[in-house]
């Protein structure tokens, strides 16, 4: 069994590195007074386990039945045959309506049903950057409608997907990275668990290739473990996105920005990476195959803007013409 599930959070005071948000979590099932939330953050930083940890919290043993828990790509991503096809939609779906229809009508027979013994149910979205914006249209007249009785709960790498009618009817609270010594910290607990042992520099590149990611880091410690042998930590760590990521600049580098521009793009849209995840990937590419100190000048600027919640594409592409320009021009080329 995967580590990172056998040792996955059951509890808020489970929940590591990120205090401040489970403070007001815990304060919040303790008052039994939960408001709609915008739950943002980078990929393993405990965003979907502590809304978990909140239900637990909120209900005991009757968690599950007063949460719901929807994956919005699985809702709109995959087209009304897979709406169809699903046990869950039976009793809802309706063959002659479009895939729009059918998700309202999903949403409104979720959030009608009755709390068990509470005052008011859990609606979690997960990835909530796919629901497309008629969709958040629909979802917001639904959360007026039904706001007694369900709290709705929207997860997802990239807030600024989020339109603002639903916006600023979330509270919004922010995962961010974990830091270096927590996660080492919990990979030494886990390895005690385990009774396995793992040398000590190649922890120190386990956490170094984990950025903050604490599921990705117990996923390479357990390749580690599981291996037997040295692992090739920099092969297995080069993700699918990670050669996407090359490709751009291969893109760039040949002068053809709009294929850069759209390589980018698809990373955020059908890979789900918010946008400094994006800046990520192209600074390991930068790493590995670049000596240019316009590249990080031009990353490192991006990523500060990013971090002012600026508009996710717009930043991008800009960043993408700024490379273009300033590094893959005739004039700059030769310096590479």
């Amino acid at each position: 069994m995967l580590w990172s599930e056998v040792y996955r959070p059951k509890r808020c005071d489970d929940i590591i590195g990120q205090d401040e948000v489970v403070r007001y979590l815990v304060s919040f099932a303790d008052a039994r007074s939960v408001p709609h939330m915008l739950i943002s953050g980078p990929h393993g930083t405990g965003k979907t386990v502590a809304v978990e940890c909140l239900a637990r919290r909120l209900y005991g043993e009757d968690w599950k039945a007063n949460t719901t828990i929807f994956s919005a790509a699985d809702l709109l991503g995959r087209g009304k045959s897979a709406l169809e096809a699903d046990e869950r939609f039976a009793l809802v779906y309706r063959k002659d309506q479009s895939l729009i229809v059918n998700f309202k009508y999903i949403v409104k027979w979720y959030a009608s049903m009755r709390p068990l013994d509470a005052d008011f149910k859990l609606m979690v979205f997960e990835d909530a950057h796919a629901l497309t914006f008629e969709a958040q249209q629909a979802l917001r007249r639904t959360m007026e409608r039904y706001s007694a009785t369900c709290r709705f709960v929207f997860v997802t790498t990239r807030p600024s997907t989020i339109i603002p009618a639903i916006a600023s009817r979330c509270l919004p609270l922010f995962f961010a990275p974990l830091e270096s010594g927590i996660v080492r910290a919990r990979l030494e607990e886990i390895l005690v668990a385990e009774a396995a042992t793992c040398p000590a520099d190649d922890l120190d590149l386990i956490v170094h290739a984990a950025q903050g990611d604490l599921r990705r880091g117990i996923m390479y410690l357990q390749l580690a473990v599981g291996s037997g042998k040295d692992l090739d930590l920099a092969e297995v760590s080069r993700s699918e996105t990670g050669n996407v990521a090359t490709s751009a600049f291969n893109a760039l580098r040949a002068g053809n920005f709009d294929a850069a521009r759209r390589i980018v793009e698809s990373l955020m849209i059908e890979y789900g990476l918010a946008a400094r995840e994006v800046v990520h990937e192209l600074r390991q590419v930068v790493r590995r195959e670049y000596n240019h100190p316009a590249l990080a000048i031009a990353l490192a600027d991006a990523d500060h803007r990013l971090c002012h919640n600026a508009n996710d594409f717009v930043q991008i592409n800009a960043l993408l013409a700024r490379i273009a320009r300033e590094v893959f021009s005739e004039e700059s080329t030769a310096t590479l």
